[in-house]
């Protein structure tokens, strides 16, 4: 233990975190900019702040305050001490609904603000599209503004007090009139009045510099505007008492198409005199589908208030009549609104990729100019992204003048880091030309702090640097931002990355084949980080549970990036620290449709644990749930199960043989079939003799646990016209027939004996990649034939069926079978929607309750089912999140607790409310185990409800 971190565990509260966890997970923001700190404080109130202040100033170690780490310039790392304030000091201490203000903590995400706020009417005004995880301390920090600027202004609006720690220990209390002014601040204000008027640029997003001019008198001596923006670099906040806004009672959203990016910011400022909430734009570029939006290549996104309904219509439409538009629509729905705000407010993430795949970056994400300059500066933009031979779309925030955009620098080599740092400088000079600020929301940090005296000129900067030297003399706090900065290409987060690509098992066909690039996906926007999940999101249910960033797909990432660095993390694939934050990663596949640049991390969690184990011993559970298919064929094949059943019912074996297979003691072991649905097909089935040949896949769960599902699948399917077949159990030379037992085959397949088909699912997700490269070649062994003809695979299993669609190709991406294969795979409603389109499913008139599965969720869709349930006049709607038993994951000892509590976060209450005769319905194996154990209750598959419904029985 260093000096630093035994004097700081003497006499903070808070945890302290000089393991290489804490620092590792710190290391960078949502930047270009990569810091590594000496350790991590949560301090638990003023007290452990000042504590930490007094500790590293004796030492000379610089202190850096972070909220949700999802600034994009840099100013959210440090080489010293950072302070985390999400993990205790975020609370809404009081909310004052008459005097319509609240008092906040540095940590409180801002949507529990607004959540608090929204009973009496009110809402706090900035939000940035990071609302659900950004923190009231880093808004203040960077002066953040959001959509709504244009009504409510930017965060120093919404400031009325802030309690402070200087770096030598005084407790301030900022407000106007000089109050809380530092000694020293009002004397170098007032000897400067002059520079102070005429100084600054006039806009609504200048968030550049100090803004010293909030200190005039005619500004009201304001300490507490003038401290907001200035980076953690002054002193660091404590509490703050901000301003809440009327929200409208009713509001509309004009959609306003236009012929591109530039005939939308010229229309923008003739927007404002309508007093709309929001004026936002962006391009066709970003949009990942424009089906919901109006005909064209560019919108502005203008949101309407009103005390009814239909006073926010009439505002929206009277925008529309005025706007010269190409295309128009206006949405008062409330659902239809937010899915519609979700495609702008993702742009921050899918901005991050061009639209052929290659990556994009932040460090020109935010400049401002006057609104009414916008278009002049557009095209001037675009001019000097053409001259270097760069491309960005930029979106944002047009009403403001303040336009985002991500730029596919090439921050890897020499020469691209050459031609980012001169655009850098001419593109400050192209801005400053227009009258506007290089930043316009995510303040300066190092991404243009360097920059600053082309817009404001060096005896500005100076004195940007003498009012530092007042606050902070010890220039302790934040060092190298704003003032005295570091270069603009220096600390790039990059540099540390191999130069070669890693040797890894799946293909990441998106990135290249590389595995830096796939884990350089994460920019650290930290959609992951929302600690509620809305609609039918799943990412990251281990974070919501724990609230731990080692537990977000961000906290997994960063760790992965450090691991390949090898500077922090040195043992590579080995590393315990990455296998521990990997540990309760569910595999849920959420991040790989929730996050907006398409995180995989449930293939990156295979992947190291393929390299972390291999010629090691596995865990337990790898050995009896990864690899389940062996086991319950050798069942199959020797008929004990009903014995197996028998002796799982007697409590010390079962407890012995959960011991032994790392099973959490718990957890009920699943009665096996008695007859596998395979052996019910060869005995019972009569096969159709006419309609389409489809291929029913009898996955492991289907084929030993729950052969009703099949057989049920069955009956529908035949009633639907179609006929089924079973994939074929030896190598075949001829296509199977509508029985499935063709018997021309391979002569050397019966020496091998008969096999069975399987997605390699339970090998995947415990990282046994091996063995499933083995079990699937094997598969597209037997499939061969069926590939040859043009019958799909319908899989009814949704994580067995996401397993050939998106993990066969990625780790066979060699073998050109396993593409064929993925694309002839259906789900059980797809088969019916494309197959048999005239098919009508019974009409069983019942509300249901349950859950997509999160595997469909993410890789799959479910568009299909749920039309197919509204066919069938199935009512309601299943919830999102994950039930938690993932497979192996919530069977696993010590992840019993994560897997109950991410059940209860949607699937048990929703199945706990249901109305009376609801259905619960889920088609995941591990949901319906999920639901039985925990909630009593049996789920069923929708093919189960469908072929009860369709015979007359009760369903």
């Amino acid at each position: 233990m260093t000096d630093l971190e035994a004097a700081l565990r003497t006499v903070v509260r808070g945890e302290v975190g000089f393991d290489v966890t804490s620092r590792a997970l710190t290391t960078m923001d949502a930047s270009n900019y990569r810091r590594v700190p000496r350790g991590v404080v949560a301090p638990r109130d003023a007290d452990d702040v000042a504590a930490v202040l007094e500790v590293c100033r004796a030492r000379g170690v610089p202190v850096v305050a972070r909220g949700g780490g999802t600034s994009i310039a840099g100013q959210a790392t440090g080489t010293g001490v950072v302070l985390d304030f999400t993990r205790h000091m975020n609370r809404l201490v009081s909310l004052d609904p008459e005097a319509r203000t609240a008092v906040v903590q540095p940590g409180l995400v801002l949507d529990r603000l607004q959540d608090a706020a929204a009973p009496h009417g009110l809402r706090f005004g900035p939000d940035p599209s990071t609302h659900s995880r950004c923190t009231l301390g880093g808004m203040i920090g960077n002066n953040s503004c959001g959509s709504h600027s244009v009504a409510w202004g930017t965060t120093a609006d919404s400031v009325r007090e802030l309690g402070v720690v200087t770096a030598r220990g005084e407790r301030l209390r900022l407000g106007q009139g000089w109050a809380g002014a530092p000694q020293g601040l009002r004397a170098l204000a007032e000897a400067e009045l002059a520079r102070l008027r005429t100084g600054f640029p006039e806009l609504p997003r200048r968030i550049s510099g100090y803004a010293l001019d909030a200190l005039l008198p005619e500004n009201g001596a304001d300490v507490a505007r003038s401290f907001c923006g200035s980076e953690g670099t002054l002193g660091i906040l404590t509490e703050a008492v901000v301003r809440l806004v009327e929200a409208p009672r009713a509001r509309a959203l004009a959609v306003l198409a236009y012929a591109d990016e530039s005939a939308a910011a010229e229309a923008a400022a003739g927007l404002l005199p309508y007093r709309p909430l929001t004026v936002e734009g962006m391009a066709a570029d970003l949009v990942p589908s424009a089906t919901a939006l109006p005909r064209g290549r560019a919108w502005l996104f203008v949101e309407t208030g009103g005390e009814s309904q239909g006073e926010a219509r009439a505002r929206a439409e009277a925008i529309v009549r005025a706007a010269d538009v190409a295309d128009a629509l206006v949405v008062t729905d409330p659902g239809g609104q937010r899915a519609l705000w979700r495609i702008r407010e993702d742009a921050s993430g899918t901005a991050t990729r061009m639209p052929d795949g290659s990556e994009a970056w932040p460090g020109w994400e935010d400049c401002a100019v006057p609104p009414e300059r916008l278009g002049a500066y557009l095209r001037d933009f675009r001019a000097l992204l053409a001259a270097h031979g760069l491309h960005g779309t930029p979106y944002g925030h047009f009403g403001d003048g303040c336009i985002h955009v991500r730029i596919d620098f090439d921050l890897l080599t020499e020469a691209g880091i050459g031609r980012f740092r001169r655009f850098s400088e001419e593109l400050a000079e192209v801005v400053v030309a227009h009258g506007g600020s290089l930043s316009g929301e995510h303040g300066d940090g190092q991404a243009r702090a360097e920059l600053l005296p082309k817009m404001y000129g060096a005896e500005m900067v100076a004195l940007f640097e003498r009012a530092k030297g007042v606050w902070d003399p010890d220039d302790l706090l934040n060092p190298g931002m704003l003032v005295r900065p570091a270069p603009v290409d220096a600390n790039l987060r990059f540099a540390v990355l191999p130069r070669k690509p890693v040797d890894v098992a799946f293909g990441y066909p998106a990135d290249g084949g590389d595995f830096s690039a796939a884990v350089r996906r994460c920019v650290g926007v930290a959609k992951c980080r929302t600690t509620s999940v809305s609609g039918s999101a799943v990412m990251c249910p281990s974070f919501r549970v724990t609230g731990e960033e080692e537990h977000s797909t961000r906290g997994r990432a960063r760790l992965l990036h450090e691991m390949l660095a090898g500077e922090l993390v040195t043992e590579g694939w080995r590393s315990t620290e990455v296998r521990d934050a990997l540990d309760l990663c569910l595999a849920c596949k959420g991040c790989r449709s929730d996050c907006p640049v398409e995180v995989d991390m449930a293939t990156y969690k295979a992947e190291f644990l393929h390299h972390h184990y291999a010629g090691r011993r596995r865990p337990a559970a790898h050995y009896s749930m990864g690899r389940l298919p062996q086991w319950l064929r050798a069942v199959a094949r020797t008929r004990t199960a009903s014995l197996v059943n028998a002796l799982a019912a007697v409590r010390p074996l079962a407890w012995a043989a959960k011991r032994l297979g790392g099973i959490a003691p718990e957890r009920d072991i699943p009665r096996l079939a008695t007859q596998t649905f395979s052996r019910w097909w060869e005995r019972r089935h009569k096969a159709a003799a006419e309609g389409d040949l489809v291929i029913l896949w009898p996955d492991t769960f289907t084929e030993h646990l729950s052969p009703s599902v099949g057989q049920a699948a069955v009956r529908v399917l035949e009633a639907a016209g179609l006929r089924v077949a079973l994939p074929p159990t030896v190598r075949l030379k001829r296509v199977p027939g509508g029985d499935g037992t063709t018997v021309a085959l391979d002569p050397m397949s019966l020496l091998r004996g008969r096999s069975r088909v399987c997605c390699g699912l339970t090998y995947l997700s415990t990282g046994q990649l091996d063995r499933a490269r083995a079990v699937l070649r094997r598969t597209l062994d037997l499939m061969e034939p069926v590939l040859e003809t043009a019958a799909p695979v319908v899989v009814l299993e949704p994580s067995c069926a996401a397993a050939l669609r998106a993990d066969l190709p990625e780790l066979l991406h060699d073998d050109p079978r396993a593409s064929r294969l993925a694309d002839r795979v259906l789900t059980f409603a797809e088969a019916l929607q494309r197959l048999a389109p005239d098919w009508a499913p019974p009409r069983l008139d019942r509300p249901v309750v349950g859950q997509t599965h999160c595997h469909q969720h993410a890789v799959l869709g479910d568009e299909p089912d749920r039309r197919l349930r509204q066919a069938a006049l199935l009512s309601g709607e299943l919830s999102g999140g994950c039930c938690g038993l993932a497979g192996n994951f919530g069977f696993e000892k010590r992840h019993f607790g994560v897997s109950a509590s991410c059940a209860e976060e949607q699937l048990l209450p929703s199945v706990r409310g249901a109305e009376p005769g609801a259905l619960v319905l889920a088609d995941g194996f591990s949901c319906r185990t999920q639901v039985e154990q925990l909630g009593g209750v049996r789920a069923r598959h929708l093919a189960e409800v469908l072929a009860e419904g369709m015979e007359g029985g009760g369903v």
